[in-house]
């Protein structure tokens, strides 16, 4: 078994905090006023979530949380997606913004965009701190991408392998992992 590091830097605490910034500043030029539903994917977008929500610098930004599980403890997507926890608020016609760390395969987000959608809200988008079109096995509509990033596994920012590295503060590239 190889010992797992996390040692090169794909994208800096520096470059993130700026990025997140540029996103804030569409996000409210797309929606100036009203409640805005930021539904954050657990456990991996608590950080990019609790950043935003700081930098939208408008009232009514409302957090809510969702667990969904498509991963486990490996390094690709099962397949199989499931809900762990779901939403505590009713969305139909709300502006709703689902805000996930990484955008891989697609599988996660196609079917949760599906669930969601079901329950009617105004609008429906997806904001992403990290793309990685490479891996697409099913079609996802982003509005808001921070970054798009190579086919390599990532961690920090909230992002983990077995739940170690998510508290970095920057984007890192895994290597030996099994």
């Amino acid at each position: 078994m190889s010992q797992a590091s996390a040692e090169r830097v794909l994208i800096s605490a520096d470059q993130i905090r700026k990025r997140i910034d540029e996103m804030a500043a569409s996000i409210v030029a797309d929606y100036p006023e009203g409640p805005l539903y930021l539904v954050s994917v657990l456990k991996g977008a608590f950080i990019f979530v609790a950043d935003l929500a700081r930098a939208l610098k408008r009232s009514g930004v409302r957090i809510e949380f969702m667990g969904i599980s498509s991963y486990g403890k490996a390094k690709t997507s099962s397949g199989q997606v499931k809900v762990t926890r779901d939403l505590d608020v009713n969305i139909e016609g709300q502006n709703v913004l689902i805000v996930e760390d990484i955008v891989d395969s697609g599988i996660t987000l196609s079917y949760l965009t599906r669930l969601l959608q079901q329950r009617h809200p105004k609008t429906l988008e997806i904001a992403t701190l990290l793309d990685k079109p490479e891996r697409r096995i099913k079609p996802v509509k982003i509005k808001y991408a921070g970054f798009q990033i190579p086919d390599e596994f990532v961690v920090g920012y909230g992002l983990d392998y077995a739940e170690d590295y998510r508290n970095l503060s920057d984007i890192r590239v895994l290597t030996g992992a099994d």
